[in-house]
C-alpha cells in the first residue's frame, strides 16, 4: 500500500525549492549585479519555467530586497554576537570591524556585492535598502558613542570613514602578510590613534 504524501511533506519540499533558488538568485546577482540579472537566468539556473518561477518569487525587485535584508540580517547577528562576548568599548569595535571583515572577505560573501549594487536599482527600491543598511549600522552607531573619543571627533563622520574602509577591504585586501583580525586590529589603532 502506498501512502500519499503528507501536507507537511509538499509544504517542505516547496520550501527546499524556493531555498534553492534565493541561494541560484544571490550568487547570479553577486556575481551580475541587479542589472544583469534576469529572472530568465534565475530560473533558467534554478531548472524552473518562466511562470513558474513566480510561484516562488514574487518579482526582481522583491527577491533582490529580500536577499539583501537576509545578508544584512545575518551579518549584524554575527557581529552582535562577537560584540556581546566584549566587555571594554574599544574591544567590542574591534570584535565587530573583525568579523564585518570575515564576513565581507569571505570568499562567497554575499553582503558586499549586494550592499554595493544601489545605483543599478530603482530609486524606490533604493529608498528600502538604504533604510535598512542605516539600521544595520545603528550597531556601529551604538559601539562608536560608547568611546571616549575627543569632543571636536563627529561620531557620524568617525562610523562612515571607519565603515568605508571596512567594506572597501575585498577592493584592497590580499591573503598572507595578516590575519583578517590582525588587519581589524590594526584599522581600530588608526582610528584610535595608537
Amino acid at each position: 500500500m502506498t501512502v500519499p504524501p503528507s501536507p507537511v511533506s509538499s509544504t517542505d519540499e516547496r520550501s527546499g525549492r524556493r531555498r534553492q533558488i534565493l541561494e541560484i538568485a544571490a550568487q547570479l546577482f553577486a556575481r551580475k549585479g541587479y542589472r544583469g540579472t534576469s529572472m530568465r537566468d534565475i530560473g533558467e539556473q534554478a531548472g524552473v519555467l518562466g511562470g513558474s518561477l513566480y510561484h516562488h518569487i514574487k518579482s526582481k525587485d522583491a527577491l533582490f530586497i529580500e536577499l539583501h535584508d537576509s545578508a544584512l540580517d545575518a551579518a549584524e547577528a554575527r557581529i552582535a554576537q562577537a560584540v556581546a562576548a566584549q566587555q571594554e568599548p574599544w574591544a567590542r569595535l574591534e570584535a565587530a570591524c573583525t568579523t564585518l571583515l570575515d564576513i565581507q572577505l569571505a570568499p562567497d560573501s554575499l553582503t558586499t556585492p549586494m550592499m554595493n549594487d544601489f545605483r543599478a536599482v530603482p530609486d524606490a527600491m533604493r529608498i528600502q535598502l538604504i533604510a535598512r543598511r542605516d539600521r544595520f549600522e545603528d550597531l556601529f552607531r551604538g559601539l562608536i558613542a560608547q568611546l571616549p573619543l575627543p569632543a571636536h571627533i563627529d561620531p557620524s563622520i568617525y562610523r562612515n570613514l571607519l565603515l568605508s574602509q571596512l567594506n572597501s577591504a575585498a577592493d584592497w585586501y590580499r591573503p598572507g602578510r595578516l590575519t583578517r583580525a590582525q588587519i581589524a586590529a590594526q584599522i581600530v589603532a588608526i582610528f584610535r590613534h595608537d
